[in-house]
């Protein structure tokens, strides 16, 4: 069995379920280590715009700990950069087999890297960037490659959600032997469950939105801010049904933030079109949502992974999502579960759109859908998570070995 401390900066609704998992594997003891509580809390969610406190539980089943921070008083949370205490003595070989921190941004993970390497335990990080290229600005992209050329010589083994984010790491010269496929999954068997338990209120949930029966629905989730690009879909739905256009679909917006009242009023200028704002929802609410659609679309201009994806294929729904979605090379298939079409390209997405909705089997691509999501689990994250932990500590094993004595 593996003695693995994970750090990561607060309890987030996405991991947990992937934590309680782990705890429960006969081959890996876990314990997680919190840099804040914040997430705990109603909070104000800057990319949303509006008060936050989740309805899942964020620290039931795994073993885990708050680390106090070099501060007084309740104001270190504004203050990220402020270091735990007592990491170094914390994080002892003769405790623990290995170290995971996920990110690298904060600056507390930043001082778990380091204390790890010190200590001589093996180091596995995971994140999602994507490859540089998709920075705009040449400086940025050098500054930043010569940051992550230093902090990557600390890290044993790297765990890839992806093939974006194996691909980046390719492009920073890490060794193939250092990569492990990890997925970004979600909690596959709480998704399908919901949009299974919500099928049949399907009718009574159109009916309480006022959405006429039979009518095609679009749906979008997540931010209302210009990374997402939802202004690209009321665009591209415009140029897809012209007015007095048959079985005209309805847009349903999923989500808040700043760009909400130029939508609204975007949306009313379109003549005869019905799109609707709900407003955030909280993950429980969304299962009902995505089994209520016909087709999601993300249309993001950056996203390094875009876990509502994974999410929404649980529900058996096709996607369309664009060529900056992280998630698009793994889980899109075009033409087989969805379609990908370059980000900023306005009229693509609407012939996107207009081949979603002009006679493509749209049940067809959704089991689709529902079978890709299926490996894409919790399970193949234990196996290669063992795969990294195998692998780096046999490599300090034998450095530890040929060392002088």
């Amino acid at each position: 069995m593996f003695r693995l401390a994970h750090f990561a900066t607060h309890p987030i609704q996405y991991q947990a379920p992937l934590l309680r998992y782990l705890d429960a594997s006969e081959d890996i003891d876990l314990e997680v280590f919190f840099f804040s509580d914040f997430s705990l809390q109603e909070h104000l969610d800057p990319g949303y715009g509006v008060q936050i406190k989740w309805d899942v539980p964020l620290l039931e089943g795994y073993k885990h700990r708050f680390l106090e921070r070099l501060c007084r008083g309740r104001e270190w949370k504004k203050r990220p950069w402020l270091p735990a205490r007592d990491l170094s003595e914390l994080l002892r070989p003769e405790r623990f087999d290995a170290v995971w921190v996920h990110g690298w941004a904060h600056a507390c993970s930043l001082q778990a890297i380091v204390t790890a390497r010190r200590r001589g335990i093996p180091l596995l990080l995971r994140g999602d960037s994507c490859p540089d290229s998709w920075l705009k600005h040449p400086p940025r992209r050098w500054l930043k490659r010569a940051y992550l050329r230093l902090l990557f010589r600390f890290v044993s083994g790297f765990l890839c959600v992806g093939r974006a984010n194996r691909q980046f790491y390719f492009e920073h010269n890490i060794a193939q032997d250092r990569l492990f496929l990890t997925p970004y999954a979600v909690d596959n068997e709480f998704f399908r469950r919901k949009a299974a338990q919500a099928r049949p209120h399907r009718e009574a949930l159109r009916a309480k939105l006022d959405l006429e029966v039979g009518r095609p629905i679009l749906l979008f989730t997540g931010r209302l801010a210009p990374v997402k690009a939802p202004s690209d879909l009321l665009m591209a739905y415009q140029r897809a049904f012209p007015v007095n256009s048959p079985q005209c679909p309805y847009v349903l917006f999923v989500g808040d933030g700043p760009l909400r009242p130029q939508l609204e009023t975007q949306a009313r200028a379109l003549p005869d079109r019905d799109v609707r704002f709900l407003g955030f929802r909280h993950q429980t609410e969304l299962p009902a949502l995505y089994d209520l659609c016909d087709v999601f679309v993300l249309p993001s201009h950056f996203e390094p992974w875009g876990l509502v994806v994974n999410e929404v294929m649980n529900a058996g729904r096709p996607v369309i999502v664009s060529d900056r979605v992280g998630a698009a090379p793994d889980l899109v298939h075009p033409g087989i579960n969805g379609w990908v079409y370059p980000h900023g390209d306005v009229s693509a997405l609407a012939n996107c759109l207009s081949a979603a909705l002009g006679g493509a089997d749209l049940r067809a691509m959704g089991r689709k859908s529902l079978e890709r999501i299926a490996a894409w689990d919790f399970e193949a994250d234990r196996k290669g998570l063992l795969e990294a932990l195998e692998s780096v500590c046999r490599r300090a094993r034998r450095v530890a070995d040929l060392a002088p004595r």
